[in-house]
Protein backbone atom coordinates (compact mmCIF):
# COMPACT_ATOMS: atom_id res chain seq x y z
CA UNK A 1 0.00 0.00 0.00
CA UNK A 2 1.20 3.73 -0.83
CA UNK A 3 2.08 5.31 2.26
CA UNK A 4 0.29 8.51 3.27
CA UNK A 5 2.01 11.72 3.42
CA UNK A 6 3.39 12.90 6.74
CA UNK A 7 2.98 16.52 6.04
CA UNK A 8 0.26 17.48 4.37
CA UNK A 9 -0.28 21.13 2.66
CA UNK A 10 -3.04 22.69 4.77
CA UNK A 11 -2.62 25.90 7.00
CA UNK A 12 -4.59 26.81 10.10
CA UNK A 13 -7.97 26.83 9.86
CA UNK A 14 -9.29 30.61 10.27
CA UNK A 15 -10.77 31.48 13.95
CA UNK A 16 -13.95 29.31 15.12
CA UNK A 17 -14.71 26.17 16.73
CA UNK A 18 -12.25 24.24 18.52
CA UNK A 19 -10.90 20.90 16.97
CA UNK A 20 -9.13 18.16 17.86
CA UNK A 21 -8.24 14.83 16.16
CA UNK A 22 -10.45 11.79 16.75
CA UNK A 23 -10.63 7.83 15.19
CA UNK A 24 -12.99 7.11 12.67
CA UNK A 25 -13.95 4.69 10.54
CA UNK A 26 -11.42 1.64 11.73
CA UNK A 27 -8.09 3.36 11.78
CA UNK A 28 -8.47 6.69 10.64
CA UNK A 29 -7.35 9.89 12.80
CA UNK A 30 -8.89 13.21 10.88
CA UNK A 31 -9.39 16.85 12.66
CA UNK A 32 -12.86 17.50 14.11
CA UNK A 33 -15.02 20.02 15.56
CA UNK A 34 -14.47 19.30 19.17
CA UNK A 35 -18.37 20.20 19.66
CA UNK A 36 -20.86 19.50 17.07
CA UNK A 37 -24.52 17.66 16.36
CA UNK A 38 -23.83 13.71 16.84
CA UNK A 39 -26.31 13.19 13.91
CA UNK A 40 -28.48 14.55 10.80
CA UNK A 41 -31.50 14.06 13.47
CA UNK A 42 -29.73 15.87 15.80
CA UNK A 43 -29.46 18.39 13.93
CA UNK A 44 -32.70 18.71 13.38
CA UNK A 45 -33.52 18.59 16.84
CA UNK A 46 -31.21 21.44 17.52
CA UNK A 47 -33.26 23.94 14.67
CA UNK A 48 -36.10 23.31 16.38
CA UNK A 49 -34.74 24.85 19.64
CA UNK A 50 -32.70 27.59 17.77
CA UNK A 51 -35.72 28.86 15.75
CA UNK A 52 -38.90 26.60 15.74
CA UNK A 53 -40.89 29.29 14.64
CA UNK A 54 -38.86 30.33 11.71
CA UNK A 55 -39.51 28.95 7.81
CA UNK A 56 -37.66 25.91 7.19
CA UNK A 57 -39.05 25.32 3.60
CA UNK A 58 -40.95 27.31 1.22
CA UNK A 59 -42.03 25.70 -2.31
CA UNK A 60 -44.24 27.19 -4.06
CA UNK A 61 -47.83 27.87 -2.31
CA UNK A 62 -45.98 25.71 0.70
CA UNK A 63 -44.57 26.61 3.85
CA UNK A 64 -43.41 24.98 7.13
CA UNK A 65 -41.88 26.32 9.95
CA UNK A 66 -38.88 24.12 11.52
CA UNK A 67 -41.44 22.99 14.36
CA UNK A 68 -44.18 21.61 11.50
CA UNK A 69 -41.45 20.21 9.41
CA UNK A 70 -40.13 18.17 12.60
CA UNK A 71 -43.66 17.21 13.38
CA UNK A 72 -44.39 15.79 9.94
CA UNK A 73 -41.17 13.81 9.68
CA UNK A 74 -41.75 12.30 12.87
CA UNK A 75 -45.39 10.77 11.91
CA UNK A 76 -43.70 10.30 8.20
CA UNK A 77 -40.91 7.97 10.19
CA UNK A 78 -43.73 6.26 12.16
CA UNK A 79 -45.77 5.33 8.96
CA UNK A 80 -41.97 4.34 7.56
CA UNK A 81 -41.83 2.04 10.62
CA UNK A 82 -45.31 0.77 10.09
CA UNK A 83 -44.38 -0.60 6.60
CA UNK A 84 -41.77 -2.59 8.01
CA UNK A 85 -38.64 -0.52 7.83
CA UNK A 86 -35.97 -0.78 10.40
CA UNK A 87 -33.36 0.81 11.32
CA UNK A 88 -30.65 0.10 8.83
CA UNK A 89 -32.59 -0.11 5.91
CA UNK A 90 -32.28 1.47 2.50
CA UNK A 91 -35.16 3.93 1.54
CA UNK A 92 -34.58 4.95 -2.11
CA UNK A 93 -35.85 8.82 -3.47
CA UNK A 94 -37.04 9.19 -7.25
CA UNK A 95 -38.17 12.78 -6.22
CA UNK A 96 -38.01 16.21 -7.79
CA UNK A 97 -36.95 18.87 -5.77
CA UNK A 98 -39.66 19.06 -3.22
CA UNK A 99 -41.76 18.97 -0.30
CA UNK A 100 -41.69 15.47 -0.43
CA UNK A 101 -37.82 15.14 -0.61
CA UNK A 102 -37.17 17.05 2.45
CA UNK A 103 -40.22 14.92 4.51
CA UNK A 104 -38.42 11.52 3.17
CA UNK A 105 -34.95 12.33 3.98
CA UNK A 106 -35.32 13.66 7.75
CA UNK A 107 -37.87 11.01 8.13
CA UNK A 108 -35.05 8.32 7.53
CA UNK A 109 -33.00 10.30 10.11
CA UNK A 110 -35.05 9.78 12.52
CA UNK A 111 -35.83 5.81 11.98
CA UNK A 112 -32.49 5.30 11.50
CA UNK A 113 -32.79 4.65 8.18
CA UNK A 114 -30.10 5.13 5.15
CA UNK A 115 -31.93 7.59 2.70
CA UNK A 116 -30.88 6.78 -1.10
CA UNK A 117 -31.55 9.88 -3.37
CA UNK A 118 -31.81 9.11 -6.92
CA UNK A 119 -31.34 11.20 -9.94
CA UNK A 120 -34.85 12.09 -11.41
CA UNK A 121 -33.07 12.37 -14.74
CA UNK A 122 -31.87 8.48 -14.26
CA UNK A 123 -33.40 6.00 -16.57
CA UNK A 124 -34.56 2.54 -15.73
CA UNK A 125 -30.99 0.67 -16.23
CA UNK A 126 -29.35 3.01 -14.38
CA UNK A 127 -32.31 2.76 -11.53
CA UNK A 128 -32.32 -1.15 -11.51
CA UNK A 129 -28.57 -0.55 -10.85
CA UNK A 130 -28.86 1.76 -7.93
CA UNK A 131 -32.12 0.17 -6.54
CA UNK A 132 -30.10 -3.63 -6.63
CA UNK A 133 -26.78 -2.54 -5.75
CA UNK A 134 -27.71 -1.01 -1.98
CA UNK A 135 -31.12 -3.73 -1.64
CA UNK A 136 -33.13 -0.49 -1.05
CA UNK A 137 -36.46 -2.26 0.43
CA UNK A 138 -38.92 1.16 -0.32
CA UNK A 139 -39.05 3.60 -2.44
CA UNK A 140 -40.63 7.40 -3.11
CA UNK A 141 -41.59 8.21 -6.52
CA UNK A 142 -42.62 10.99 -7.80
CA UNK A 143 -45.57 10.21 -9.96
CA UNK A 144 -44.48 10.93 -13.03
CA UNK A 145 -41.28 8.99 -12.81
CA UNK A 146 -42.51 6.26 -11.67
CA UNK A 147 -42.52 4.54 -15.25
CA UNK A 148 -39.21 4.59 -15.33
CA UNK A 149 -38.88 2.24 -12.32
CA UNK A 150 -37.48 -0.84 -12.86
CA UNK A 151 -39.86 -3.77 -12.81
CA UNK A 152 -40.63 -6.12 -9.72
CA UNK A 153 -38.99 -9.07 -11.22
CA UNK A 154 -35.87 -6.89 -11.67
CA UNK A 155 -35.84 -5.45 -7.86
CA UNK A 156 -36.31 -8.35 -5.86
CA UNK A 157 -35.33 -6.86 -2.35
CA UNK A 158 -38.01 -3.64 -3.26
CA UNK A 159 -41.03 -4.21 -0.74
CA UNK A 160 -43.30 -1.26 -0.80
CA UNK A 161 -43.10 2.29 -2.75
CA UNK A 162 -44.62 5.54 -1.79
CA UNK A 163 -46.41 7.11 -4.51
CA UNK A 164 -45.95 11.03 -4.64
CA UNK A 165 -48.42 13.57 -6.45
CA UNK A 166 -48.17 16.45 -7.05
CA UNK A 167 -49.97 19.06 -4.50
CA UNK A 168 -49.23 19.84 -0.95
CA UNK A 169 -47.34 17.27 1.19
CA UNK A 170 -49.96 17.00 3.49
CA UNK A 171 -52.20 15.72 0.72
CA UNK A 172 -49.18 13.66 -1.47
CA UNK A 173 -48.14 11.76 1.52
CA UNK A 174 -51.78 11.26 3.25
CA UNK A 175 -51.35 7.86 3.39
CA UNK A 176 -48.33 7.97 5.27
CA UNK A 177 -48.71 10.29 6.94
CA UNK A 178 -52.50 10.50 8.37
CA UNK A 179 -52.94 8.57 11.74
CA UNK A 180 -49.08 7.52 11.97
CA UNK A 181 -47.87 7.68 15.64
CA UNK A 182 -44.74 9.75 16.54
CA UNK A 183 -41.81 7.63 17.08
CA UNK A 184 -38.85 8.30 19.51
CA UNK A 185 -35.74 9.10 17.17
CA UNK A 186 -33.09 6.42 16.38
CA UNK A 187 -29.94 6.83 18.33
CA UNK A 188 -27.64 7.03 15.34
CA UNK A 189 -23.91 6.48 15.96
CA UNK A 190 -21.63 9.51 13.87
CA UNK A 191 -19.66 6.73 12.05
CA UNK A 192 -22.74 5.14 10.82
CA UNK A 193 -24.50 5.62 7.54
CA UNK A 194 -27.38 8.30 6.87
CA UNK A 195 -27.12 8.38 2.67
CA UNK A 196 -25.74 6.43 -0.06
CA UNK A 197 -24.96 8.95 -3.43
CA UNK A 198 -24.59 6.93 -6.49
CA UNK A 199 -21.79 8.55 -8.63
CA UNK A 200 -20.01 7.21 -12.02
CA UNK A 201 -16.67 5.58 -12.29
CA UNK A 202 -13.75 4.99 -14.56
CA UNK A 203 -15.33 1.76 -14.71
CA UNK A 204 -18.29 2.60 -15.95
CA UNK A 205 -20.48 1.51 -13.25
CA UNK A 206 -21.60 3.87 -11.02
CA UNK A 207 -20.66 3.57 -7.42
CA UNK A 208 -22.46 3.79 -3.58
CA UNK A 209 -20.73 6.77 -1.90
CA UNK A 210 -21.56 5.98 1.76
CA UNK A 211 -21.91 9.39 3.46
CA UNK A 212 -21.92 8.94 7.58
CA UNK A 213 -23.36 11.58 10.23
CA UNK A 214 -20.36 12.21 10.65
CA UNK A 215 -19.28 13.24 7.50
CA UNK A 216 -22.78 14.92 6.54
CA UNK A 217 -22.40 17.06 10.21
CA UNK A 218 -19.43 18.13 9.12
CA UNK A 219 -19.68 19.72 5.53
CA UNK A 220 -22.48 21.50 6.94
CA UNK A 221 -20.41 23.03 9.37
CA UNK A 222 -17.83 23.82 7.15
CA UNK A 223 -19.84 25.69 5.15
CA UNK A 224 -21.89 27.78 7.78
CA UNK A 225 -18.36 28.53 9.11
CA UNK A 226 -16.84 29.58 5.71
CA UNK A 227 -19.66 31.75 4.99
CA UNK A 228 -20.79 33.21 7.78
CA UNK A 229 -24.31 31.24 7.85
CA UNK A 230 -27.04 31.88 10.95
CA UNK A 231 -30.98 31.32 10.94
CA UNK A 232 -31.45 34.35 9.08
CA UNK A 233 -30.25 33.21 5.53
CA UNK A 234 -32.36 31.72 2.86
CA UNK A 235 -30.72 29.18 0.47
CA UNK A 236 -32.32 29.44 -3.16
CA UNK A 237 -32.35 25.82 -3.96
CA UNK A 238 -32.43 25.42 -8.12
CA UNK A 239 -29.85 22.41 -8.44
CA UNK A 240 -31.32 18.88 -7.68
CA UNK A 241 -31.69 17.87 -4.07
CA UNK A 242 -30.71 14.16 -5.03
CA UNK A 243 -27.03 15.60 -5.87
CA UNK A 244 -24.32 16.53 -3.40
CA UNK A 245 -24.66 20.17 -3.92
CA UNK A 246 -28.79 20.58 -3.28
CA UNK A 247 -28.36 18.08 -0.60
CA UNK A 248 -25.39 18.85 1.57
CA UNK A 249 -24.18 22.33 0.11
CA UNK A 250 -27.80 23.93 0.79
CA UNK A 251 -30.16 21.04 2.66
CA UNK A 252 -27.86 20.14 5.32
CA UNK A 253 -26.49 23.47 5.79
CA UNK A 254 -30.12 25.31 6.01
CA UNK A 255 -30.39 22.42 8.78
CA UNK A 256 -27.29 23.37 10.69
CA UNK A 257 -28.21 26.60 10.52
CA UNK A 258 -31.75 26.91 10.96
CA UNK A 259 -32.03 29.15 8.12
CA UNK A 260 -34.40 28.74 5.47
CA UNK A 261 -34.70 26.32 1.66
CA UNK A 262 -36.21 28.15 -0.70
CA UNK A 263 -36.84 25.17 -3.42
CA UNK A 264 -37.63 25.61 -7.27
CA UNK A 265 -38.23 22.33 -9.06
CA UNK A 266 -35.65 23.61 -11.45
CA UNK A 267 -33.55 26.30 -12.79
CA UNK A 268 -34.94 29.12 -15.23
CA UNK A 269 -33.63 32.05 -14.69
CA UNK A 270 -36.74 33.81 -14.74
CA UNK A 271 -38.22 31.82 -11.48
CA UNK A 272 -35.16 32.26 -9.74
CA UNK A 273 -35.08 35.74 -10.31
CA UNK A 274 -38.46 35.96 -9.04
CA UNK A 275 -37.38 33.51 -6.19
CA UNK A 276 -34.85 35.69 -5.14
CA UNK A 277 -36.59 39.14 -5.17
CA UNK A 278 -39.66 37.75 -4.09
CA UNK A 279 -38.63 35.57 -0.97
CA UNK A 280 -35.13 38.08 0.14
CA UNK A 281 -32.99 35.00 -0.80
CA UNK A 282 -29.61 35.60 0.29
CA UNK A 283 -27.59 32.36 -0.13
CA UNK A 284 -27.32 30.19 -3.56
CA UNK A 285 -24.32 27.65 -4.63
CA UNK A 286 -25.01 27.33 -8.43
CA UNK A 287 -23.13 26.38 -10.97
CA UNK A 288 -21.40 29.43 -13.48
CA UNK A 289 -23.60 28.51 -16.36
CA UNK A 290 -26.31 29.57 -13.80
CA UNK A 291 -25.47 32.87 -13.09
CA UNK A 292 -24.57 33.51 -16.89
CA UNK A 293 -27.98 33.07 -17.11
CA UNK A 294 -29.16 35.60 -14.83
CA UNK A 295 -27.05 38.43 -16.65
CA UNK A 296 -28.58 37.68 -19.86
CA UNK A 297 -32.05 38.73 -18.47
CA UNK A 298 -33.43 42.01 -20.08
CA UNK A 299 -34.93 42.14 -16.61
CA UNK A 300 -32.51 41.68 -14.17
CA UNK A 301 -32.41 45.21 -12.49
CA UNK A 302 -36.18 45.08 -12.19
CA UNK A 303 -35.67 42.67 -9.46
CA UNK A 304 -34.71 43.30 -5.91
CA UNK A 305 -31.85 41.29 -5.44
CA UNK A 306 -30.06 43.56 -2.42
CA UNK A 307 -30.38 40.46 -0.07
CA UNK A 308 -28.78 38.17 -1.97
CA UNK A 309 -24.64 38.10 -0.23
CA UNK A 310 -23.36 34.62 -0.85
CA UNK A 311 -23.00 33.53 -4.64
CA UNK A 312 -21.19 30.17 -4.36
CA UNK A 313 -20.21 27.81 -7.38
CA UNK A 314 -18.25 25.09 -8.47
CA UNK A 315 -18.79 22.44 -10.65
CA UNK A 316 -16.53 24.34 -13.71
CA UNK A 317 -14.48 27.56 -13.24
CA UNK A 318 -16.22 31.03 -13.83
CA UNK A 319 -15.04 33.38 -16.74
CA UNK A 320 -13.31 35.98 -15.57
CA UNK A 321 -15.74 37.90 -17.96
CA UNK A 322 -18.73 36.53 -15.74
CA UNK A 323 -17.37 37.52 -12.23
CA UNK A 324 -16.50 41.21 -13.69
CA UNK A 325 -20.24 41.59 -14.80
CA UNK A 326 -21.70 40.20 -11.91
CA UNK A 327 -18.94 42.52 -9.72
CA UNK A 328 -20.51 45.42 -11.80
CA UNK A 329 -24.29 44.77 -12.03
CA UNK A 330 -24.81 43.02 -8.51
CA UNK A 331 -22.00 44.77 -6.30
CA UNK A 332 -23.45 43.44 -3.12
CA UNK A 333 -22.93 39.34 -4.06
CA UNK A 334 -19.85 37.88 -3.00
CA UNK A 335 -18.83 35.33 -5.11
CA UNK A 336 -16.89 32.39 -3.06
CA UNK A 337 -15.14 29.30 -5.59
CA UNK A 338 -15.82 25.60 -3.78
CA UNK A 339 -14.20 22.60 -4.72
CA UNK A 340 -15.49 18.63 -3.51
CA UNK A 341 -16.76 15.64 -4.78
CA UNK A 342 -19.75 13.20 -3.50
CA UNK A 343 -16.73 11.40 -2.17
CA UNK A 344 -15.57 14.81 -0.04
CA UNK A 345 -19.33 14.91 0.85
CA UNK A 346 -18.97 18.44 -1.26
CA UNK A 347 -16.43 20.93 -0.08
CA UNK A 348 -13.05 20.13 0.13
CA UNK A 349 -11.55 23.70 -0.39
CA UNK A 350 -13.52 26.80 -0.03
CA UNK A 351 -12.96 30.33 -1.29
CA UNK A 352 -12.55 32.65 1.78
CA UNK A 353 -14.93 35.95 1.34
CA UNK A 354 -11.24 38.18 1.88
CA UNK A 355 -9.25 36.52 -0.42
CA UNK A 356 -9.60 38.71 -3.05
CA UNK A 357 -8.42 38.66 -6.89
CA UNK A 358 -5.30 37.41 -6.19
CA UNK A 359 -6.41 34.30 -6.10
CA UNK A 360 -8.65 34.62 -9.09
CA UNK A 361 -7.08 31.14 -10.22
CA UNK A 362 -7.78 29.17 -7.38
CA UNK A 363 -10.73 27.13 -5.89
CA UNK A 364 -9.66 28.41 -2.74
CA UNK A 365 -8.03 26.69 0.84
CA UNK A 366 -9.00 23.54 2.83
CA UNK A 367 -12.31 23.43 4.51
CA UNK A 368 -11.45 24.25 8.28
CA UNK A 369 -10.93 20.39 9.05
CA UNK A 370 -9.56 19.18 5.99
CA UNK A 371 -5.97 18.72 4.83
CA UNK A 372 -4.73 18.62 1.48
CA UNK A 373 -1.82 16.99 -0.09
CA UNK A 374 -0.10 16.98 -3.88
CA UNK A 375 1.25 13.54 -4.58
CA UNK A 376 3.13 12.10 -7.59
CA UNK A 377 2.68 8.71 -9.11
CA UNK A 378 4.71 7.12 -6.70
CA UNK A 379 2.66 8.54 -3.43
CA UNK A 380 5.15 10.99 -2.46
CA UNK A 381 4.23 14.55 -1.25
CA UNK A 382 5.48 17.52 -3.74
CA UNK A 383 6.62 20.58 -2.84
CA UNK A 384 4.61 23.55 -2.96
CA UNK A 385 4.18 25.08 -6.44
CA UNK A 386 4.21 21.27 -8.05
CA UNK A 387 2.22 20.11 -9.77
CA UNK A 388 0.42 16.73 -8.75
CA UNK A 389 -2.61 14.26 -8.10
CA UNK A 390 -4.46 16.03 -4.69
CA UNK A 391 -5.45 13.95 -1.91
CA UNK A 392 -7.95 14.87 0.65
CA UNK A 393 -8.27 13.81 3.98
CA UNK A 394 -10.85 14.71 7.07
CA UNK A 395 -14.07 14.12 8.51
CA UNK A 396 -16.10 14.94 5.47
CA UNK A 397 -13.79 11.87 3.63
CA UNK A 398 -16.79 9.03 2.90
CA UNK A 399 -15.12 5.72 4.85
CA UNK A 400 -16.39 4.01 1.19
CA UNK A 401 -18.30 2.50 -1.50
CA UNK A 402 -21.59 0.54 -0.73
CA UNK A 403 -21.09 -3.07 -1.34
CA UNK A 404 -17.22 -2.45 -3.30
CA UNK A 405 -14.26 -3.23 -1.35
CA UNK A 406 -12.11 -3.24 -4.57
CA UNK A 407 -13.74 0.10 -5.21
CA UNK A 408 -12.81 1.69 -1.98
CA UNK A 409 -9.22 0.33 -1.65
CA UNK A 410 -8.29 1.72 -4.81
CA UNK A 411 -9.50 5.58 -3.96
CA UNK A 412 -8.69 6.11 -0.22
CA UNK A 413 -5.17 5.40 1.33
CA UNK A 414 -4.36 6.36 4.69
CA UNK A 415 -7.87 7.95 5.36
CA UNK A 416 -7.39 9.98 2.24
CA UNK A 417 -9.35 10.30 -1.14
CA UNK A 418 -7.31 10.28 -4.22
CA UNK A 419 -9.14 12.53 -6.22
CA UNK A 420 -8.08 11.60 -9.67
CA UNK A 421 -7.52 15.97 -10.26
CA UNK A 422 -4.35 17.59 -10.92
CA UNK A 423 -3.26 20.46 -9.56
CA UNK A 424 -0.58 22.45 -6.82
CA UNK A 425 -0.77 24.45 -3.84
CA UNK A 426 0.70 27.60 -3.44
CA UNK A 427 2.97 28.59 0.22
CA UNK A 428 -0.39 29.89 1.38
CA UNK A 429 -2.01 27.18 1.10
CA UNK A 430 -3.98 28.03 -2.04
CA UNK A 431 -5.12 25.08 -4.23
CA UNK A 432 -5.28 25.66 -8.20
CA UNK A 433 -6.59 22.85 -10.43
CA UNK A 434 -4.96 22.00 -13.53
CA UNK A 435 -6.58 19.18 -15.41
CA UNK A 436 -8.13 15.79 -14.59
CA UNK A 437 -6.30 12.31 -14.64
CA UNK A 438 -9.91 10.59 -15.02
CA UNK A 439 -11.85 11.11 -18.67
CA UNK A 440 -14.32 12.82 -16.87
CA UNK A 441 -16.29 15.43 -18.75
CA UNK A 442 -18.00 18.83 -16.71
CA UNK A 443 -20.77 19.64 -18.61
CA UNK A 444 -22.54 22.47 -16.71
CA UNK A 445 -21.53 20.98 -13.16
CA UNK A 446 -22.69 17.65 -14.40
CA UNK A 447 -19.95 14.84 -14.73
CA UNK A 448 -20.21 12.70 -17.17
CA UNK A 449 -17.61 9.42 -17.32
CA UNK A 450 -16.82 8.36 -20.78
CA UNK A 451 -16.57 4.48 -19.76
CA UNK A 452 -20.12 4.96 -18.97
CA UNK A 453 -21.26 6.66 -21.79
CA UNK A 454 -19.25 3.93 -24.10
CA UNK A 455 -19.83 1.10 -22.27
CA UNK A 456 -23.51 1.51 -23.55
CA UNK A 457 -23.38 2.45 -26.89
CA UNK A 458 -20.91 -0.84 -26.74
CA UNK A 459 -24.62 -2.69 -26.28
CA UNK A 460 -25.91 -1.48 -29.52
CA UNK A 461 -25.92 -4.34 -32.15
CA UNK A 462 -24.07 -1.52 -34.99
CA UNK A 463 -21.28 -0.71 -32.81
CA UNK A 464 -17.72 -1.94 -33.16
CA UNK A 465 -16.37 0.62 -30.29
CA UNK A 466 -16.90 3.64 -29.13
CA UNK A 467 -15.07 6.30 -27.35
CA UNK A 468 -16.10 9.35 -25.87
CA UNK A 469 -15.05 13.30 -25.53
CA UNK A 470 -15.27 16.18 -24.18
CA UNK A 471 -15.65 19.39 -26.36
CA UNK A 472 -15.30 22.85 -25.30
CA UNK A 473 -18.54 24.98 -24.78
CA UNK A 474 -18.96 28.64 -24.11
CA UNK A 475 -21.69 28.11 -21.98
CA UNK A 476 -21.78 24.36 -20.18
CA UNK A 477 -18.20 24.83 -20.36
CA UNK A 478 -18.00 21.25 -22.27
CA UNK A 479 -20.61 18.90 -23.94
CA UNK A 480 -20.10 15.30 -24.80
CA UNK A 481 -19.14 14.01 -28.46
CA UNK A 482 -18.73 10.48 -29.05
CA UNK A 483 -16.89 8.81 -31.73
CA UNK A 484 -18.39 5.79 -32.81
CA UNK A 485 -16.75 2.93 -35.43
CA UNK A 486 -19.56 0.98 -37.11
CA UNK A 487 -19.58 -2.44 -37.73
CA UNK A 488 -18.90 -3.58 -41.21
CA UNK A 489 -21.26 -3.34 -43.98
CA UNK A 490 -21.75 -7.09 -44.34
CA UNK A 491 -22.61 -7.34 -40.95
CA UNK A 492 -25.54 -5.00 -41.12
CA UNK A 493 -24.31 -1.63 -40.77
CA UNK A 494 -25.13 0.85 -43.18
CA UNK A 495 -23.73 2.97 -46.44
CA UNK A 496 -20.52 4.82 -46.38
CA UNK A 497 -19.17 7.28 -43.59
CA UNK A 498 -21.07 10.63 -44.36
CA UNK A 499 -24.70 8.23 -44.93
CA UNK A 500 -23.85 7.02 -41.34
CA UNK A 501 -23.71 10.38 -39.93
CA UNK A 502 -26.56 11.52 -41.32
CA UNK A 503 -28.52 7.85 -40.82
CA UNK A 504 -27.50 6.83 -38.18
CA UNK A 505 -26.48 9.60 -35.05
CA UNK A 506 -30.13 10.08 -34.27
CA UNK A 507 -30.81 6.05 -33.68
CA UNK A 508 -27.63 6.08 -31.13
CA UNK A 509 -29.40 9.20 -29.98
CA UNK A 510 -32.30 7.63 -29.08
CA UNK A 511 -30.75 4.09 -27.66
CA UNK A 512 -28.87 6.36 -25.43
CA UNK A 513 -31.76 8.35 -24.03
CA UNK A 514 -33.43 5.23 -23.10
CA UNK A 515 -30.48 4.06 -20.82
CA UNK A 516 -28.81 7.47 -19.55
CA UNK A 517 -29.70 10.24 -17.85
CA UNK A 518 -29.85 13.21 -20.54
CA UNK A 519 -27.15 15.03 -20.07
CA UNK A 520 -24.55 12.05 -20.14
CA UNK A 521 -26.12 11.79 -23.80
CA UNK A 522 -23.88 12.91 -26.66
CA UNK A 523 -25.06 15.78 -28.28
CA UNK A 524 -22.04 15.32 -31.42
CA UNK A 525 -21.05 12.18 -33.33
CA UNK A 526 -18.71 11.37 -35.40
CA UNK A 527 -19.25 8.10 -36.89
CA UNK A 528 -16.76 6.24 -38.97
CA UNK A 529 -15.87 2.55 -40.30
CA UNK A 530 -12.63 2.39 -39.38
CA UNK A 531 -11.31 1.82 -36.47
CA UNK A 532 -10.42 4.73 -33.70
CA UNK A 533 -6.64 5.61 -33.12
CA UNK A 534 -4.37 3.05 -30.48
CA UNK A 535 -0.96 3.25 -29.60
CA UNK A 536 0.93 0.11 -30.12
CA UNK A 537 -0.09 -1.29 -27.00
CA UNK A 538 -3.69 -1.36 -28.01
CA UNK A 539 -4.24 1.74 -26.15
CA UNK A 540 -7.15 4.03 -27.23
CA UNK A 541 -5.65 7.91 -27.90
CA UNK A 542 -8.47 9.78 -27.24
CA UNK A 543 -6.04 12.84 -27.79
CA UNK A 544 -5.91 12.10 -31.63
CA UNK A 545 -9.55 12.36 -31.50
CA UNK A 546 -9.73 15.50 -29.65
CA UNK A 547 -7.67 16.76 -32.04
CA UNK A 548 -9.25 15.32 -35.05
CA UNK A 549 -12.15 17.08 -34.07
CA UNK A 550 -10.68 20.18 -33.15
CA UNK A 551 -9.44 20.06 -36.75
CA UNK A 552 -12.61 19.52 -38.67
CA UNK A 553 -14.46 22.22 -37.14
CA UNK A 554 -14.27 26.26 -37.42
CA UNK A 555 -13.37 28.26 -34.65
CA UNK A 556 -15.78 28.57 -32.06
CA UNK A 557 -18.60 25.73 -33.54
CA UNK A 558 -19.98 23.48 -31.63
CA UNK A 559 -21.47 19.91 -32.87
Amino acid sequence: MTPAPTSPASLPPPRGPALRRERHFGDRVMQCFAQRPGSVEQMLAQAVVRNGAGEAVVCGAERLTWQELDTLCSRLAGGLQGQGVVAGDRVALLLDNGVPFVLAVLACAKLGAIVVPLSARSQTPELAHALNDCGAVLVFVDSALAPRLPSVGETPALRRRCDVVEGPAGSALAAWLGDAPTIAAHAAAEDDVAAILYTSGTTGRPKGAMLTHLNIVHAAMHYELAMGLTEVDRSMVCVPLSHVTGLIAQFATMLRCAGTLLILPAFKAADFLALAAGERGTHTVMVPAMYKLCLLRTDLRAHDLRAWRIGAFGGAPMPPATIAELALRLPGLILMNAYGATETTSPATIMPADAGPAHGDSVGRAVACGELAVMDASGRELPDGDSGEIWIKGPMIVPGYWNNAVATAESFVGGYWRSGDLGRLDADGFLCLHDRLKDVINRGGYKVYPAEVEAVLAQHPDVLEAAVIGTPCPVLGERVHAFVALRSPDSGSVGDTDDANDVNANEFARFSRARLSDYKVPEGWTLQHQPLPRNANGKLLKRMLREQLAGSLPRGAIT
